[in-house]
């Protein structure tokens, strides 16, 4: 929930912006906090990247940004929907579901009050073997120790999906464990699984340790299962994992994937809503800097890709204003 301090901050004249970010010059300094994901991930990073250049900014505006690292994208979505969290980092089909009321989300109903900012990164279903469990294709993992993602994370949530586009569900492994990002590769390396999900951008800390510390597969995820669910569901997408990236996979992985993307409440305040964006896309290239999965970036997409709930009013004013959102 958005927070406001008790000190009063004296606003020197002329520095105000106009229109909506009035706001920066009010008298109460105003908290806003980011859910994340594991420390492991992308979704941390991209969090601690968005605040960094919005506290940049922050005698101007009176915004302070911080980030939390949480369970990921449905944990997110529904601590945004109770008020807990202000904004929060989420896969685009989370994010479809949680604003549709539908899969994990279908007990809650819609939230039509879940508001989107922009979409950042592709994000690959990745699946990542023991060399010595033989596994080059995701259905080869069938019967073995399988790591399926802790209840509310993305990987979860879409290895569901595959599973029971294929009538199947994690029963078909002899092991289906549910540690979190931060756990997965010493598991693999330790030989108490024999591979792991994770929905991520690249390069990632959490497979680099799993592919450096001992030898792993990233996987192949392809078939008639998967061509189905690229062309029913608006937020999948084919995606490529580059040979070369990590040790020992010197091939290109194919596979299918989401996109992350930035998602807030309503409730959040306009003018925040637009200072977070600004701080983002008046800073582009600083921000693309910040994290390896920010270079293939590109502002026209961030806008629209992958974007379910509609644009925050706030977000909407920046664009249009940016000339990235006609009227």
């Amino acid at each position: 929930m958005i927070k406001k301090s008790l000190t009063v901050a004296v606003a020197a004249a002329g520095l105000g912006l106009m229109g909506i970010a009035g706001g920066a010059n009010a008298a109460e300094q105003t908290f806003v906090t980011i859910g994340t994901g594991g420390v492991t991930g992308v979704y941390y990073p991209a969090g601690g990247a968005i605040c960094r250049l919005v506290n940049r900014g922050k005698a101007e505006h009176g915004i302070r940004c911080s980030v939390e690292s949480t369970g990921g994208s449905g944990y997110n979505l529904n601590s945004i929907r109770t008020g807990e969290l202000d904004m929060g980092v989420a896969q685009s089909d989370a994010h479809y579901n949680a604003y549709e009321g539908e899969g994990d989300f279908a007990d809650f109903g819609p939230n039509k009050d879940l508001r989107s900012l922009f979409s950042l990164h592709p994000e690959p279903f990745t699946v990542v073997a023991r060399k010595d469990s033989g596994v080059t294709e995701f259905d080869q993992l069938e019967g073995k120790r399988m790591n399926i993602g802790n209840p509310g994370s993305g990987q979860r949530s879409t290895i569901d999906t595959l599973l029971s586009s294929q009538d199947k569900d994690t029963s078909i492994y002899s092991v289906a464990s549910e540690l979190k990002a931060s756990e997965m590769s010493s598991a693999l390396c330790d030989n108490k699984i024999d591979g792991y999900v994770y929905v991520v951008g690249h390069p990632s800390g959490s497979i680099k340790e799993a592919t450096t510390t001992c030898d792993a597969n990233i996987v192949n995820v392809t078939g008639a299962a998967v061509d189905k669910l690229v062309a029913e569901k608006p937020y999948f997408s084919v995606a490529t994992i580059p040979g070369g990236m990590y040790r020992g996979n010197d091939d290109d992985v194919t596979t299918f994937g989401v996109r992350a993307t930035i998602v807030s409440s309503a409730a959040v305040e306009d003018r925040v809503a637009y200072e977070v964006v600004k701080a983002v896309f008046d800073n582009f290239d600083q921000f693309q800097r910040l994290h390896p999965a920010f270079q293939v970036l590109k502002k026209e997409e961030m806008v629209s890709a992958s974007l379910t709930a509609p644009l925050h009013d706030g977000a909407k004013q920046y664009y249009k204003e940016a000339g990235l959102l006609s009227e």
